[in-house]
């Protein structure tokens, strides 16, 4: 794959929204040949990392989903050669407003206890939600929950187990949990922290975060 081209068409802004430009425009911007360029174009778009469509005098390039998730893995391998830690991955994505459920189950003893003996910290009653770019849902596929929090019953009532893995924001250790049976679709993580992340971190709906996971 050409990352390079990818990345150069990306610096267009390819990755927002369709960019017009010819393959003689695009040579200028990879220092090569038209021929070059336009060859290096289709091989993009047979490799699906980009969406090109034939205009007059020229085309309009943007970037698949595809695409936009290599780049993104190019830039957490540069993070892990300059980290000087090749074991940090993130996950990134927009602030959204939950379904409000968080404070009720986090608070429940039987959930709270496993909390505070599996992750370490007493959890604040209320999750951070975030919306995942397309590169880190991809990712997410990947993580193992391999923290496990069981089920319990209460006063004839029985809540549903499932897990979790350990992540950290800003300076803060927190964990994403993972439901057994939720109602978020997979673009969506809820983190609990000893804090309210919100507040502690001045962010607010939209805001972008990055989440590193810790193994």
């Amino acid at each position: 794959m050409d990352i390079l081209s990818l990345k150069k068409l990306a610096l267009l802004g390819a990755h927002k929204k369709p960019v017009e430009l010819s393959s003689i425009e695009f040579a200028a911007h990879i220092d090569s040949s038209p021929q070059t360029a336009a060859r290096r174009l289709k091989s993009l778009e047979d490799e699906k990392m980009i969406l090109r469509q034939i205009l007059h005098g020229g085309q309009s390039i943007t970037l698949t989903n595809s695409g936009i998730a290599a780049l993104q893995k190019e830039l957490n391998d540069y993070r892990e050669i300059f980290s000087g830690n090749g074991s940090k991955k993130f996950l990134s994505g927009k602030v959204i407003t939950g379904l409000g459920e968080g404070q009720y189950y986090i608070s429940l003893d039987g959930y709270r206890a496993q909390f505070i003996e599996k992750l370490g910290f007493d959890p604040y009653p209320g999750t951070l939600n975030i919306r995942l770019d397309t590169p880190g849902v991809e990712f997410r596929k990947g993580i193992n929950a391999n923290i496990r929090i069981s089920g319990f019953t209460s006063e004839n009532r029985t809540f549903g187990s499932g897990s979790c893995f350990k992540i950290r924001i800003d300076d803060i250790d927190g964990a994403v949990i993972v439901p057994e049976r939720t109602h978020y679709p997979e673009d969506i993580i809820e983190i609990i922290a000893p804090v309210n992340l919100r507040k502690y971190l001045n962010i607010s709906d939209g805001s972008i975060v990055e989440v590193e996971v810790i193994k």
